[in-house]
């Protein structure tokens, strides 16, 4: 599209906004009616551990939200000579789970408690045990009930929990709303009715009816949207939040806010039965769309939905990318003391080819990138590890392998639960997040992980931001009856080219031993958080 045509487009709001909160980056996507970006903003940002959980303050989640649209606006700007004051559509989207918690006058009772967060062990447990469906620590109501565990004062006062991704949709447009995908991870969802499952909603309030809360636990949850679904409109409030110049105009509609999971499955077009993507960052999840439920419980597997509320068996694993930076960071520091200025694409594919010249089981070397605590691994602490033996063969190909497959390692053990236990199908894995911008590095280990061929689409490095964007136009670009699978396949993914690597038997075999050398190491995992304290005992 021309130049010309693309400032009109954008004037008469043919476009659809997609923004995205994810752990590191907060991301704003423009795309037009061909599905392409035309424009971008982004904020960077870390979650920070403040009274024992991980967190993100109110003032950063709006700053951030704030400049990532002000970036956006201004390439707008720059780029076509407009100023942004409309779109076609909006959608929010931001990491599944956690727990904001508000009281009646819509202030936040506690601080945002994320998803990386290990703190309600108990909760899941009792949960788990009285719904007979597994609830996840992360889960929204797992947080609710450990608080009501921990007599948490604020509970009585509390009026309306919601995810990240609801709560910036909720102070837009003020709709109290929340897509099934992202619902998904709050509560268990009814696949018949697209809606809280009312029998363990009935459950969780005899549980607690003791307690004498004025609240029953359906008025506290947001209302769930499928896909496709308006669910509100840009108040004139919400326009001058999201752009203080005062330049966007109210009346855009929005479409259900989303999780990061949801948008990795739109943006990879996985959401038909027997797909599956993988989602790589500060955490790594592999969802897999079910034909069929599983046969029984495994707390190691979340089951979530598609935004249009198909199930899908999800292996989550807090660690993935964080401590493979922090390595790369030390390399970088070096670089920079011996007086080399490397640029950071290339010190990064560097690095992770060395990976392609290792040994295949990365030569007897062990690292746990645990950041944070493990589900998966029953790891309640973040303790990064780097072993070895005298008899491991260290070289810098061999420690960059072994990141790669840590990385990988916990949720390598909850996707062998899906293929080995429960003989799930799996057509197609699709990969997508940063490390994929290094060709076939990241391919390979995935793919030796999974035991499965994994493709990278060309649209790889779009992310979840176009995702959301995706489910934007979605909405207002869909034929009547037409399905969100029959949107993806027949218009935005129709002309995508993509590249796949089927899995090498080396690397397999490779993973594998790296993967019993993972199993048998957890008992030093564990004894580095009973004997390693906190701010490394300071």
């Amino acid at each position: 599209m021309s130049q010309v045509n693309l400032k009109e487009a954008i004037t008469k709001g043919e476009t659809s906004l997609g923004i995205e909160l994810g752990s590191t980056r907060i991301k704003a996507v423009l795309i037009d009616q061909r599905f392409e970006t035309i424009a971008s903003g982004s904020f960077e940002w870390e979650n920070q551990l403040k009274g024992g959980y991980w967190t993100y303050s109110q003032e950063d989640i709006l700053k951030g939200l704030q400049t990532a649209y002000r970036e956006l606006k201004q390439e707008v700007d720059r780029n076509y000579g407009v100023t942004l004051r409309t779109t076609g559509s909006i959608g929010f989207s931001a990491m599944m789970h956690g727990y904001l918690a508000f009281d009646g006058k819509g202030e936040l009772l506690v601080p945002f408690r994320t998803w990386r967060n290990a703190t309600t062990g108990r909760a899941a447990r009792e949960l788990t045990d009285l719904f007979q469906f597994n609830i996840p620590e992360r889960w929204s109501i797992a947080h609710l009930y450990q608080a009501i565990l921990n007599e948490e004062e604020h509970v009585p006062r509390i009026d309306f929990i919601t995810t990240l991704s609801g709560y910036i949709h909720w102070l837009l447009t003020g709709n109290k709303a929340i897509g099934i995908g992202d619902a998904s991870g709050m509560f268990p969802i009814d696949e018949a009715s697209h809606n809280y499952h009312a029998t363990m909603i009935g459950q969780f309030d005899d549980r607690i009816a003791s307690k004498g809360y004025a609240w029953k636990l359906e008025e506290l949850l947001p209302k769930v949207y499928v896909s496709g679904e308006q669910a509100g409109e840009l108040t004139e409030a919400g326009a001058l939040l999201l752009d203080p110049a005062g330049d966007l105009q109210p009346g855009i509609p929005l479409c259900p806010p989303e999780g990061d999971a949801g948008t990795g499955m739109v943006a990879t077009n996985s959401v038909k039965k027997r797909t599956g993507n993988v989602s790589v960052g500060t955490s790594v999840f592999a969802m897999i769309v079910l034909e069929k439920e599983l046969s029984k419980v495994y707390p190691e597997i979340d089951m979530v939905t598609t935004p249009d509320g198909s199930p899908v068996a999800m292996a989550h694993a807090n660690n993935c990318s964080s401590d493979l930076n922090a390595w790369v960071g030390l390399f970088r520091e070096f670089s920079e003391a011996m007086g080399f200025d490397i640029d950071s694409g290339k010190l990064f594919s560097v690095l992770l080819n060395k990976a392609l010249e290792a040994d295949p089981d990365g030569g007897g070397l062990l690292s746990y990138g645990y950041l944070s605590g493990e589900n998966i691994t029953g790891i309640e602490k973040g303790r990064p590890l780097f072993v070895r033996s005298p008899e491991s063969n260290f070289n810098l190909a061999n420690f960059m392998r072994t990141h790669l497959f840590s990385a990988f390692g916990a949720l390598k053990l909850g996707m062998d639960i899906l293929t080995e236990n429960e003989h799930v199908a799996i057509d197609s894995i699709l990969a997508h997040g940063g490390l994929f911008k290094t060709p076939v590095v990241g391919q390979r280990i995935v793919a030796a992980a999974l035991n499965v061929p994994v493709s990278v689409m060309s649209t790889a490095g779009e992310g979840g931001a176009w995702g959301m964007a995706l489910l934007a136009s979605y909405l207002t670009g869909k034929a009547s009856g037409e399905s969100l699978a029959d949107f993806l396949e027949g218009k935005v993914f129709k002309d995508v080219e993509g590249t796949e690597i089927a899995p090498d038997a080396k690397d397999v075999e490779g993973f594998g031993a790296f993967v019993e050398r993972y199993k048998a190491g957890l008992a030093i995992e564990q004894a580095a958080v009973e004997h390693l304290l906190e701010n490394g005992g300071r």
